[in-house]
């Protein structure tokens, strides 16, 4: 039987298993869904004057594609299909007498592997399972060092720090049902409200997975404040003139009170401590707990010796009167101090995660399968598989990595490019998962699916970017190693000193110093210091509008010579705004934008908003179209107030024999400054320009101005094309532009100057930002841009 074409989507149909059909002025019409077909029904006319009902052919099978339509020249890698400059890509491979380039070092190791199935079309290829991580458990890694790697969560032998998982996933959902007139009404099952009787409705929520460590660490720390305060209180009422307590209470009852709050704080609240302590020892890689545990451990220890066996001590040790002073108190407050610096830390690496994941939730979490009999199932997308059919319907998310076969849309892509202007999809060109379908329908071929997708790859590259070290961080551990050391030789100096030399009690100032030595050398900005500048510095930031997510952003921004920066969103408003109406001298502007306001109205085109949006905002009355036409990449047709228009291209102009010479001398300078230029026709003759762009933000030329001033190299790169970012690049006078770059090559970009010596700041408002946010020195996420660089706390995002 031969096959249909849907009038609403363009979609090849078999009218056997059609979902529904229409007869229209002696034709019928065989739709895909019922949507279409109601489209459709409610008006025929105006659905068949979009699209030719021409059949759509099926291209032939070719070799891997760059992801975006039109990328830059370069060399493809084999195993993701990006394009990669041979001077920048992360490694090389000969193979068959033919060198390939690779975007990363993971897509080397596997071409390395499977040479020959990574050179095979995707569509011949056979499906590869995607290895679980060994032994089939969560593997986990030490964010400070990259190197530790462990089957089950704990601590960093290194450094002490809490390890975490090595790959992100996507948070778990759960199905609840709750009552749309009544919200507080919430249960696991289905029924009816208690109190109006309504069905109730399901709804898919996300389950917040608690951090173990972080509920933990948070409840130990609470426990050494209410065990802590007494005894801080104790140390107030000595140091008052009138000491109150001692009043009511002896001194050997004080404390025998501090030693029975102190001593669950040290053996059941700080054990963690010194555990982390003890493990530094004996992998002989000594580290902040190191001290933190020498230095409570000494003053804890000392005092239950004061107070269960006073007599042991000589009276160099006793104060005036013969008393014994005794330490809980510093242990305490040190174990307590120690144990916030970890729970701001941990909150920190949660957010970080909790980004991630909210990354990857991007992502639909079904797909809807087309099987070889023409049957359509909805499917969990980690069921999806590289070959499978997969329908994508109007306004839905693309499921995973894949290659139109049958339809045309136009697909939101500004997730990945940047770029504001939805791309139109034909049968043959690549579509981005997580990206957002427009108003068509078409039928995909999943290519990459699972953990190979790009939006998988971008989360996978910036936790990787996360825990890689920068040089003075590697400078930091080799100071560290000798750095402890020499804390515990002066500590024993300093001990040794007081005891000889210093005044009575010798030995009980000895102790207290040593001690005091161990805490206060102790690398606490570390576990301290650092997360409680972040808390006073995002403050103070707040109040301004700055975000700022760690002191090192502070400390390596000063040190910035080359800012990188995105254009759409960052640079330019990020949107498609009309900049030009230009009508020839028979014409006014008004009547210009009127008319073709009119048209634009009947038609889906992103610019034809900006165009029907420019003529509202100037109070424009816009009449309906009529015969309306859309000629696909050419423009529209129609008529408007009794008046025939067209809109669009050049070769639209051709087409209908319309001479469009008059035209070219002021489209060209307008082609120059970025925007997109579209001829208006009207009863067959030229009568204007209108010219849409995505504007350029008020603020940004002052910006950069006082940026030059400060001796910044400014670099814009963008996967706009070329002619719209030099024209963006002249007006605000940019250094340097590179266009039509992908999300990975912006980071390989940053990293080429990295490795010139240059300390590399990135600005940038989308997640196709976020490899390269994560890879600069110190990364800028520009208004809501994307969470998963402003939530990262390891590499300086502000």
């Amino acid at each position: 039987m031969k096959m249909a074409i849907d009038p609403i989507c363009g979609m090849t149909v078999d009218p056997a298993k059609a979902a529904g059909q229409y007869d229209y002025k002696g034709t019928t019409y065989y739709f895909c869904g019922t949507s279409c077909l109601e489209r459709f029904r409610a008006d025929p006319d105006r659905a068949l004057s979009k699209k030719p009902l021409n059949l759509i052919t099926m291209p032939t099978p070719r070799k891997p594609l760059p992801m975006m339509a039109q990328p830059a020249i370069g060399e493809i890698d084999p195993v993701c299909g990006m394009t990669v400059q041979p001077a920048t890509a992360a490694g090389s491979y000969e193979y068959g007498r033919k060198t390939y380039y690779f975007c990363a070092t993971r897509c080397l190791e596997k071409f390395r592997a499977d040479s020959d199935y990574y050179l095979t079309p995707p569509d011949q290829r056979i499906p590869k399972p995607i290895p679980a991580p060994a032994g089939g458990s969560v593997q986990y890694v030490c964010p400070m060092d990259p190197e530790v790697s462990e089957s089950k969560p704990g601590a960093c032998p290194v450094c002490g720090m809490a390890l975490e998982p090595a790959d992100v996933t996507v948070a778990s959902t759960r199905t609840e049902y709750t009552c749309p007139m009544h919200p507080e009404i919430v249960q696991a099952d289905p029924g009816s409200c208690s109190i109006c009787g309504m069905a109730l409705e399901s709804r898919t929520v996300t389950m917040e997975e608690a951090n173990p460590e972080l509920v933990d660490m948070t409840r130990r720390f609470w426990q050494s404040v209410v065990l802590g305060l007494p005894i801080l209180a104790l140390m107030i009422s000595e140091m008052m003139p009138s000491q109150p307590l001692q009043h009511f209470f002896s001194a050997r009852a004080l404390v025998w009170f501090q030693f029975v709050l102190a001593t669950p704080v040290v053996f059941w609240v700080g054990w963690p401590l010194f555990e982390r302590a003890w493990v530094s020892l004996i992998n002989r890689r000594l580290n902040m707990f190191t001290l933190i545990g020498l230095g409570t451990g000494a003053a804890y220890l000392y005092s239950v010796v004061a107070t269960l066996a006073p007599g042991l001590f000589p009276d160099s040790f006793r104060g005036h009167g013969g008393a014994l002073a005794v330490y809980f108190e510093p242990a305490v407050a040190i174990i307590a101090l120690v144990l916030l610096g970890q729970v701001l830390e941990l909150r920190a690496r949660s957010r970080t995660s909790s980004a991630l994941k909210a990354l990857l939730g991007l992502a639909p979490k079904t797909a809807r399968i087309v099987r070889a009999d023409g049957r359509e199932d909805d499917i969990p997308l980690d069921q999806a598989q590289v070959g499978d059919q997969l329908r994508v319907r109007p306004g839905e998310k693309i499921p995973v990595d894949g290659v139109v076969v049958d339809g045309m849309s136009t697909v939101d892509e500004s997730m990945v490019t940047g770029e504001s202007i939805p791309v139109e999809k034909r049968a043959g060109q690549k579509v981005v998962g997580a990206t957002v379908n427009g108003t068509g329908s078409f039928v995909m071929r999943a290519e990459r699916v699972g953990r190979e997708t790009l939006l998988s790859q971008i989360v996978r590259m910036v936790s990787e970017a996360q825990r890689t070290r920068a040089p003075i961080q590697r400078l930091a551990d080799v100071v560290a190693g000798y750095f402890v050391p020499i804390v515990i030789l002066v500590a024993l100096v300093t001990f040794a000193m007081w005891a000889f030399l210093g005044p009575e009690p010798r030995m009980a100032y000895a102790l207290l110093n040593a001690v005091a030595v161990l805490i206060i050398a102790c690398p606490c900005a570390l576990g301290l210091a650092t997360p409680m500048s972040i808390m006073v510095g995002t403050g103070r930031g707040a109040t301004a509008g700055v975000l700022i997510r760690n002191a090192e952003a502070l400390e390596t921004l000063a040190k910035v010579n080359i800012l990188v920066v995105d254009k759409t969103g960052t640079l330019t408003e990020g949107k498609p705004r009309l900049m030009t109406v230009a009508p020839l001298p028979n014409m006014t502007e008004n009547e210009l934008l009127r008319l073709a306001g009119g048209l634009e109205q009947s038609s889906e085109h992103p610019l034809a908003g900006a165009i029907v949006s420019g003529a509202r905002e100037k109070g424009l009355a816009l009449a309906g179209a009529k015969d309306f036409r859309s000629l696909t990449g050419k423009g529209v047709m129609g008529t408007v107030e009794g008046r025939s228009i067209a809109v669009g291209t050049r070769p639209l102009f051709y087409e209908l024999g319309i001479d469009a010479e008059s035209l070219l001398a002021q489209a060209e300078p307008l082609r120059q400054e970025g925007q997109t230029v579209m001829f208006v026709a009207i009863d067959g003759k030229p009568a204007g320009l209108l010219g849409v762009a995505d504007p350029i933000k008020s603020s940004t030329p002052e910006a950069i101005d006082l940026l030059h001033g400060e001796g910044l190299r400014i670099v814009m790169l963008t996967g706009d094309n070329r002619t719209t970012a030099e024209a963006v690049a002249r007006r605000l006078q940019i250094d340097e532009v590179q266009a039509d770059v992908l999300p990975e090559q912006k980071a390989a970009v940053v990293k080429r100057f990295q490795s010139e010596g240059h300390v590399v700041a990135m600005a940038g408002d989308g997640i196709n930002d976020a490899p390269a946010l994560a890879q600069a020195h110190v990364g800028i996420a520009m208004g809501t841009g994307t969470d998963v660089a402003m939530e990262r706390p390891a590499r300086g995002p502000m």
